[in-house]
């Protein structure tokens, strides 16, 4: 193992310790819980409205009510020439943490955050509703899962998926029972279309549980990085939670051995050669690349044996 010229490839946090997690409330929404509570996974933290919609009411002389405030009609939003419009609805239902902490803030019609317990692995974006259940994977870091490859016994799971997944897939996912997806990559139309079907379950009569998407790559198809794959796979049976703010995988597990990765392990992360790993052995100084560019470069020797140059910028390591 080689550390010489390492501080040059860019690092990556693997793992985080305690989480701020913020649920963001809509006008009309009543927060549950206080700061300083402590929560555990499942409580209901708020009441959501599920058609709100706004009044007015007016307001006793010499009544400055704060805004905010709760009232029989629902909560006080903001006054406009002697009355006050009002967050108002028939329907409501409730919003549960995913995650056990502690409460640091309330803040009616913003946000309540929870500090988590437990460590963190961030995302790039998480669709959907925080949502948990016991973790399973599903083939490797570079499998593509199909509708036809889901089933019952996935219901009330989180699947790690590999690469990517279609639009399809996500919505059989959900009329199954599963509770989260965590998958490499998600193009920009399945995310379009995730959220079309997101607006529709939020219409329904009868919803189904909190289903959530987090996408640990971006949009681009590429293999879920094999120190990310050496987490999830120690975390396989262990009760785990999809947060969207920020988007991040929060685990609680002290009795699970989850394994870091080597110092001298690099990725690539563009590049023709994208997704694909070795052992660092060393700067190599400026190189001619096609195109005719010269860049700083390093020697990479990959796991089928190969020792090739590769621009420092197109390299990442897990820390």
């Amino acid at each position: 193992m080689t550390t010489d010229g390492l501080g040059l490839v860019a690092a990556r946090p693997l793992l985080d310790g305690s989480l701020d997690v913020t649920f963001r409330l809509q006008p009309g929404d009543r927060p549950l819980v206080a700061a300083g509570e402590s929560v555990v996974a499942g409580t209901p933290i708020a009441e959501r409205l599920r058609d709100p919609r706004l009044t007015e009411l007016a307001i006793p002389a010499g009544s400055l009510p704060a805004v905010g405030r709760r009232v029989a009609e629902g909560e006080l939003l903001f006054e406009w020439r002697g009355r006050w419009r009002v967050a108002t609805g028939d329907l409501t239902e409730p919003i549960e943490t995913p995650v056990a902490g502690i409460v640091r803030d309330v803040r009616p019609g913003s946000a309540i955050v929870i500090s988590a317990s437990g460590r963190s692995m961030h995302g790039i974006v998480a669709l959907g509703g925080p949502t948990h259940g016991r973790l399973r994977l599903v083939g490797g870091g570079d499998y593509d899962i199909r509708a036809g490859s889901l089933d019952v016994s996935m219901a009330g799971a989180i699947l790690v998926v590999g690469s990517r997944l279609d639009a399809e897939t996500l919505t059989r996912a959900r009329a199954m029972g599963v509770r989260g997806i965590i998958v490499a990559g998600l193009a920009s139309k399945e995310r379009r279309d995730f959220g079309g079907s997101e607006r529709r379950q939020r219409a329904a009569l009868h919803r189904l549980p909190p289903f959530a998407v987090l996408v640990l790559e971006g949009a681009l198809r590429r293999p879920l990085a094999g120190p990310l794959m050496d987490v999830v796979a120690a975390l396989v049976g262990q009760e785990v939670a999809i947060v969207q703010d920020p988007p991040a995988l929060v685990f609680d597990t002290p009795g699970v051995d989850v394994p870091r990765p080597s110092p001298d392990r690099v990725r690539v992360r563009s590049g023709s050669l994208v997704g694909q790993e070795g052992t660092w052995l060393g700067p190599l100084g400026p190189r001619r690349f096609s195109g005719g560019v010269h860049l700083e470069a390093g020697s990479v020797r990959f796991t089928d044996g190969h020792t090739l140059a590769i621009p420092i910028g197109d390299l990442e390591r897990f820390t």
